[in-house]
């Protein structure tokens, strides 16, 4: 059950948005938003990415401040009260949020700023910072996704069918989003994110 809680709005977002760009990449489980979002990263060392914050526990190979910051559930509620994070959400018993304060100082330093996030944070950040450009990964098709999310051999069958029944919800919003991104083909899909944000 995703619950989806309110955040502070930022007074002076105009402000902030002025030099550099936020950005914000979701789409369903599967559909290979942190593979696009890897190599995007490598073509384009400029672009700022923004490690979120999480209490749950590291997956192997993960790395604490470069996968996520693995932080304990009182540390992200003290944070949530300080009005540390641009959105934040609870998903599968754990929290997910993006810390506010090195999102807002690197675009106010004229960087853009690529969030890959799910989509109730997605909204989020699009309801306190309209001028975000919002991109949305598709599958090719559903049948597609379901093959991606099985072959990744890390789920329960009830886990992929949770999966899946919020994949077709959150397909379902991907008209909300400035720019839809079908990824059949990895290199394409990425020339169309290059595309989107330099022109």
């Amino acid at each position: 059950m995703m619950q989806v809680l309110p955040i502070q709005s930022c007074a002076t977002t105009k402000e902030f948005l002025s030099s550099g760009k936020l950005i914000v990449l979701t789409g369903p489980s599967g559909v290979g938003k942190g593979t696009l979002m890897r190599s995007l990263l490598q073509r384009h060392p400029e672009l700022y990415y923004s490690v979120s914050a999480t209490t749950r526990s590291p997956r192997p190979g993960e790395i604490n401040g470069e996968n996520y910051y693995f932080i304990s559930r009182n540390k992200f509620e003290q944070l949530v009260a300080e009005g540390e994070f641009l959105e934040w959400a609870e998903f599968a018993g754990n929290y997910y949020g993006t810390p506010r304060e090195n999102v807002l100082n690197q675009v106010q330093s004229g960087k853009l700023v690529v969030l890959e996030i799910e989509l109730e944070g997605a909204r989020q950040i699009r309801a306190s910072f309209p001028e975000t450009l919002s991109i949305f990964i598709l599958p090719p098709s559903f049948e597609e996704l379901e093959k991606r999310i099985r072959g990744r051999g890390q789920d329960s069958e009830e886990a992929i069918a949770r999966r899946l029944q919020r994949a077709k919800a959150e397909i379902q919003a991907a008209n909300e989003f400035n720019i839809q991104i079908v990824n059949d083909d990895l290199e394409t899909a990425l020339q169309a994110i290059e595309v989107a944000l330099f022109g």
